[in-house]
């Protein structure tokens, strides 16, 4: 029970005695709600001055009861949305407020500082309205007809003020790759010690996953699931090719069959990756480009006799930052190449038709999970 009106007033209106710090805690509880709900009018007006801004000329809208506002098109038909403010919303968490929002007549529409990416597909998906404070907007009002898409930030700007979260970084890379190839999804303790990682880092990676609708969790224990086609871009996404490794750009003269009977007589550590591995799998169009991993990455142009070219290159070699890369190499026509999920993260993020093929590869992957999940 919060402390009565006039101990209220005895607190704010002259110094804390000791009789009264018993009700430090509920009176730090109701300061705590009220800062709450003035951050959620402040989202709300915030919100609103938003939507008028992106409205057509003519077009207003006016607050009604609550979080309703009513637009009204120039020819003086008017249409209901309901704002629902939030701080902030993780993809996982779209679900359940999609389901209650939608059972109301009014079309939805979440306010929020900053939406990433994931979170407005997510609210697409729910046919849920979004206007974010950056400029982020999607507004489908079918009467009196009024459509909005807008562009904003593609990064939170306040981002500064929470942890980092990322899949960048070796030790992510090695949590995620683990996730995506088990068919069977680990424990934590069970993952740490496959990857080598301390179980404590495994644990926020696994949380920040889960917040990010990337794995499925009963509670905040064990994994249900993992969707390894999201997970796999995502890592993509925030751990690029040129992040994972040093890459320095090579001709071979001759072309690539001559690099590929060169590369076959190499006595070292190597991992063929990108278009030239993916064309052994799902094969788009004929590879212009080799991608290789190596550990040393002068030793080897050396060996194979590369000419360092910064134009008309088609060799690119990568110096492993974590020797990952190498995990789970196949052995075909006397090559060696990385696993699918190492080629199909390094093509994503990869020049020209990269993307494309990597996509290609993911399907391919999709449908033929037993040569590389285990």
């Amino acid at each position: 029970m919060l402390p009565d009106i006039s101990l209220l007033h005895d607190v704010r209106n002259c110094d804390i005695q000791s009789n009264l710090l018993p009700s430090l805690p509920r009176i730090r509880l109701l300061h705590e709600t009220r800062n709450m709900d003035f951050k959620h009018n402040t989202i709300v007006r915030e919100g609103l001055q938003e939507l008028r801004r992106r409205l057509p000329p003519g077009w207003s809208a006016k607050p009604q009861d609550g979080t309703t506002v009513e637009v009204a098109a120039p020819d003086r038909r008017t249409g209901a949305i309901v704002l629902e403010a939030r701080a902030r919303l993780a993809p996982k968490d779209v679900l359940p407020l999609a389901d209650r929002l939608v059972e109301g007549r009014e079309t939805p529409v979440v306010v929020a500082p900053f939406l990433t990416e994931n979170t407005r597909a997510r609210l697409r998906e729910r046919d849920v309205g979004y206007l974010d404070l950056t400029g982020n907007a999607r507004i489908v009002l079918p009467e009196p007809g009024l459509f909005i898409e807008t562009q904003g930030a593609s990064e939170d700007p306040n981002r500064e003020e929470r942890p980092a979260r990322s899949l960048r970084g070796a030790k992510a890379g090695r949590v995620v790759r683990a996730l995506i190839e088990l068919k069977t999804p680990p424990g934590v303790r069970e993952l740490a010690a496959l990857t080598k990682i301390d179980a404590g880092y495994v644990s926020r990676v696994l949380s920040f996953l889960d917040s990010e609708a990337l794995i499925t969790r009963v509670g905040r224990g064990r994994i249900e699931s993992v969707d390894w086609p999201a997970l796999l871009r995502r890592w993509a996404q925030e751990a690029p090719l040129d992040a994972r490794g040093r890459l320095r750009t090579f001709l071979e003269p001759r072309g690539l069959t001559a690099f590929q009977a060169r590369l076959a007589k190499f006595d070292g550590l190597y991992a063929i990756t990108g278009s030239l591995a993916a064309a052994t799998l799902a094969p788009v169009a004929p590879a212009r480009l080799a991608t290789v991993w190596i550990p040393d990455v002068n030793a080897a142009a050396t060996s194979l006799a590369l000419r360092p070219a910064d134009v008309g290159a088609n060799v690119v070699l990568a110096e492993a930052l974590d020797d990952t890369v190498f995990e789970g190499v196949v052995q075909r026509d006397g090559l060696w190449y990385a696993a699918p999920t190492q080629v199909a993260v390094d093509l994503l993020t990869s020049p020209g038709r990269g993307p494309q093929e990597g996509e290609e590869l993911i399907d391919w992957m999709k449908t033929n999970e037993d040569p590389w999940r285990r």
